[in-house]
């Protein structure tokens, strides 16, 4: 999908060559692994999975697929739906998803606009979003995952008590989420103290972004609102 049309929200599709493992990987896994979205959606998404999975979460731009591979790993009782169209991210993700030999996993490799789309109603438990592109230039916040509509649009997909995640280590895209989720009836912000959105959720385990961003002395903020 263009980044220019309606709904779309990232911006390059490819980055360095990719190594030729790597490629092979990318070539033969990600078919096996990749949704197809051109058919309708199974109600019950936890038909997607060839192994049994007790719920289903997702991931939105996972990156390197750092967390999303050891979340999977972690917990073989979820079903784990993963989207990022970055290919290098993909095939980084994938390498990882080999190595642990996970089975609990499918893959989006485009907009996850479309995604949303095809999901099923009250679907998911839990949605994490991790370090999106801030788009910090004005003229380009319309192009910012979160907004009004989106938050309308995951409300649709996520059952009651289910959990999104978002970090982020720009001061403004942290208080642009709160103000949304704020104003948004379908959610609630779960934090009591200030170490709630200080300090990540436990099992996080962090990506690579984040640790260049520390390192950086920007501080990530964590933030977790439950559908209700």
């Amino acid at each position: 999908m263009d980044p220019q049309r309606r709904g779309a929200f990232f911006g390059r599709r490819k980055g360095h060559k990719l190594r030729p493992q790597r490629a092979e990987l990318l070539a033969k896994r990600l078919p096996q692994l990749a949704l197809d979205l051109t058919q309708p959606a199974p109600r019950d998404l936890r038909a997607l999975f060839p192994v049994p999975v007790d719920r289903v979460a997702m991931e939105i731009g996972f990156g390197g697929g750092e967390n999303f591979a050891r979340e999977a790993a972690a917990d073989a009782q979820t079903g784990f739906i993963g989207c990022e169209p970055f290919i290098n991210g993909m095939a980084g993700a994938l390498a990882l998803i080999e190595e642990n030999g996970s089975r609990n996993v499918r893959l989006h490799p485009g907009d996850a606009s479309e995604l949303l789309d095809w999901l099923p109603d009250d679907s998911l438990v839990r949605v994490n979003l991790l370090y999106p592109d801030p788009w910090p230039k004005k003229r380009h916040w319309k192009r910012r995952f979160v907004s009004d509509e989106t938050i309308a649009r995951l409300a649709r997909i996520m059952r009651k008590g289910a959990t999104f995640r978002f970090a982020t280590d720009i001061p403004h895209y942290a208080e642009w989420t709160l103000i949304r989720f704020l104003r948004s009836p379908a959610f609630v912000w779960t934090a009591e103290r200030a170490d709630d959105w200080r300090k990540p959720w436990p099992g996080f385990a962090g990506t690579r972004y984040e640790a260049k961003a520390l390192r950086e002395g920007r501080v990530p903020c964590y933030l977790i609102f439950r559908r209700v």
